[in-house]
């Protein structure tokens, strides 16, 4: 039975429904996450299953005693508490009801009481409390006002999860989280017991927790059973049929458009019965809500620049007794699309500004290029001006703007960006943060620029407009900067990824988040194995050599073992199997990569990830033992 239940739904915001008369279940145990356009309704719809907002039609039922906890994209707590009192608050009134039955008020029925705070598990609260912050590593005795945002988002979780909901409500839940918050994050959703429905854009954490997505389409909900990489193949096939059904829905109201048209002759002869369906025909159409367009990108290039855009020599910088950056040494030059990875707090910002010449380091050397022209995404969030109009915030005075050397008119520039020009008039403040972001980015876009800075640029958009910012970034002439905790947009758009390692270190590595991992495995494996086999050898003078038996004499040094036949058959084949795995793992690569495969071969997606997994590990496997049996 459906722990939750969504009945003909209705939900409209001015003349736009959002939701229309759709339905939708969530049964135990399952992991949903809701997709769709910024602005199609997905918020609205998590708070009125939440119950703080209600439906203008329809029902949400729910299973007896099902409990729910909501977590909100943007977490607010109370002012002067610390992170138990937070947390202690999800538990809603089982604190109130022990502190009742320990205070005996006159006129208390302590046997309902008992019998309430026993239902509840009341009695031993704080030790919830307790255990619930140590499951998520959070100091207890913390001020809330002193926590960072991703440290927030925890609270928030912890909040939600002591009071052991049977369903879990999250709106972006990975906002604000670093790689290892989102890494960890994934592995408490896939082990909670109870249901999950959360929002996301990041397709990598949609894949990795969710057993099934739905998307808010043009006012319905539509289910695909799975995760996101399947929903893509889905989905494909699903657009490709619908586009098929409307457009021979549309030639026969064009041929029926034109038989209504005919002569005096045909005119005699009319079917009434004909004109009655060409009037549910134009009816139909009137009434259809085709797929909303998609957001055209397109950078406003500045001059070329010089080839070397920054170049970095045995850089530091510390702030107090932290090493915030220690000896690094960089070049980045003309066309790199270079990521920055790191915890919150890190300092990939002032990395990035050190890189830029907004900051001086505290020693080494920086050679700036010739001609750079930044465009800084993270500078714009400050100047959000939210009492401005669409229209004058991007081009402030003038009805048009300039991109590449052609004019083009502000109303036209917005439409690219999915703006109508019903809208181009209102205020910023009326636009959701997912329809923000895509305003700021197309003021950022039409400014001239060589060097692009975007600091977590992906937060709030949506997954079409995700996709078609990975194409332009790509196809930017330019060099890019990039810092963001999605690590599928990060592998589809850097070159290089620049890792923090801790205490100030920072590395860089050829390619995305995926090669920086699969290489960081690699060279610990290797280094473990270095330490293994050195640890195994003991030291001449560690202890002293067995006394020989009587019938050999002694031997002053121990020979290098000499490796059996099997051993050096062994080793010899080891680089072709190594060749081959590496082969057959670029092989299944290329394939995910193709969008074909979504149509050809759903159900074969995720043996083929499971595949390419046991490969990463079988190679880290054949390593280890090549360096073993090469060991002199």
């Amino acid at each position: 039975m459906a722990l939750l239940t969504l009945n003909d739904a209705c939900l409209a915001f001015g003349h736009v429904a959002l939701l229309d008369h759709t339905a939708f279940a969530l049964e135990s145990s399952e992991r949903v996450g809701l997709i769709g356009r910024n602005g199609t309704g997905k918020s609205s719809l998590l708070k009125i299953i939440a119950g703080m907002e209600k439906l203008d039609d329809g029902v949400v039922q729910f299973q007896n005693g099902v409990r729910l906890a909501y977590v909100a994209q943007e977490p607010q707590f109370a002012d002067g508490i610390n992170v138990f009192d937070a947390v202690s608050l999800g538990l809603g009134d089982i604190r109130e009801l022990r502190d009742r039955f320990e205070a005996h008020q006159e006129g208390d029925d302590l046997d309902a009481l008992m019998t309430q705070i026993e239902a509840r598990d009341g009695w031993n609260w704080e030790q919830r409390v307790e255990q619930t912050l140590q499951h998520l590593d959070l100091p207890h005795d913390l001020m809330i006002s002193d926590l960072s945002g991703g440290m927030k988002k925890r609270v928030a979780l912890a909040q939600a999860l002591v009071a052991s909901p049977d369903v879990l409500l999250l709106d972006e839940p990975t906002n604000h989280l670093d790689l290892n918050a989102i890494t960890w994050l994934e592995e408490l959703l896939v082990a909670f017991k109870g249901s999950v429905l959360l929002i996301s854009h990041d397709r990598a954490f949609l894949d990795n927790v969710c057993t099934r997505i739905i998307e808010l389409d043009r006012g319905i909900l539509r289910s695909y059973p799975g995760n996101f990489a399947a929903y893509e193949g889905l989905k494909a096939g699903q657009l490709a049929d619908e586009a098929l059904a409307n457009a021979r829905f549309d030639k026969l109201l064009a041929q029926e458009e034109v038989w209504i048209r005919k002569g005096v002759e045909a005119r005699r002869t009319r079917s009434t019965a004909r004109i009655k369906r060409l009037e549910d025909l134009r009816g139909a159409r009137a009434a259809r809500r085709d797929t909303i367009g998609r957001v055209k990108l397109e950078v406003s290039q500045g001059d070329r620049g010089g080839k070397i855009v920054a170049e970095l020599e045995n850089v530091n910088k510390r702030y107090g007794d932290r090493d915030i950056v220690k000896n690094f040494t960089g070049t980045f030059l003309r066309g790199d699309k270079v990521g920055l990875v790191g915890s919150n707090g890190a300092g990939k910002t002032t990395l990035l500004k050190i890189i830029l010449g907004e900051l001086a380091p505290d020693s080494g050397k920086v050679k700036i290029g010739a001609n750079i022209n930044v465009a800084y995404f993270d500078q714009m969030r400050d100047n959000l001006d939210l009492n401005a109009t669409l229209a004058d915030f991007i081009s402030p005075g003038s009805e048009w703007i300039e991109i590449n050397g052609s004019r083009k008119h502000v109303m036209g520039y917005l439409q690219d960006f999915l703006f109508s020009p019903a809208r181009a008039n209102s205020p910023v403040r009326t636009l959701s943060g997912g329809e923000r972001n895509r305003l700021l980015l197309a003021r950022l876009f039409a400014r001239p620029s060589n060097v692009l800075v975007l600091d977590e640029p992906t937060n709030d958009l949506d997954i079409d407009t995700l996709d078609l910012l990975e194409d332009l970034l790509a196809d930017y002439p330019g060099t890019v900067f990039l810092v963001s905790h999605d690590r599928r947009f990060l592998d589809n758009v850097v070159t290089s990824t620049v890792v923090s390692e801790g205490g100030g270190s920072w590395r860089e590595y050829e390619g995305g988040v995926q090669d920086w991992l699969i290489q960081s495995r690699r060279a610990e494996a290797l280094a473990n194995a270095n330490a293994k086999s050195s640890g195994n050898t003991p030291p001449a003078a560690a202890a002293p050599a067995p006394a020989p038996a009587p019938a050999a004499p002694a031997t002053p040094t121990a020979k290098p073992r000499k490796l059996s036949y099997k051993e050096q058959r062994e080793l010899d084949e080891l680089p072709k199997r190594i060749a081959d795995l590496e082969t057959e793992q670029a092989s299944l690569n290329a394939q995910l990569a193709d969008p074909d495969i979504y149509k050809k071969n759903p159900q074969g997606l995720p043996t083929m990830q499971e595949r390419i997994t046991a490969i990463d590990e079988e190679l880290l496997t054949l390593l280890d033992r090549w360096e073993k049996l090469g060991q002199p």
